[in-house]
């Protein structure tokens, strides 16, 4: 079961990480580009993460859970933490997310 708690530990233990409370909203960025929101306290949890779009398209694939998000359009997937995917597999999309936002070199 992926918790709350352990989402935001894990993401702001990354560098350059703050996250802001919105009326609905915990919405954590890296410096100023949004890798990863929910909504606190729903149940079952649903995350938006920022995502490659061919990982996205392979997600969407495979796993009803998993859908383009609402708030990062083509570049990112919502997933319901169902139990569809893992503990561990939801962190790796929180890395992944924070590694699609970095800054352009």
């Amino acid at each position: 079961m992926v918790l709350e708690d352990d989402i935001v530990k894990y993401a702001l233990a990354l560098p350059d990480v703050s996250v802001h409370d919105e009326k609905e909203y915990k919405i954590f960025l890296r410096g100023e580009t949004i890798f990863a929101l929910f909504e606190p306290g729903k149940e079952p949890l649903r995350m938006q993460v920022r995502c490659d779009r061919e990982l996205s398209k392979t997600l969407q694939e495979r796993y009803e859970s998993v859908m383009e998000s609402r708030a990062l359009g083509r570049n990112g997937i919502e997933i319901i933490c169902s139990g569809q995917l893992t503990h561990d597999e939801v962190i790796d999309l929180v890395r992944h997310g924070y590694e699609q936002s970095a800054p352009k070199e």
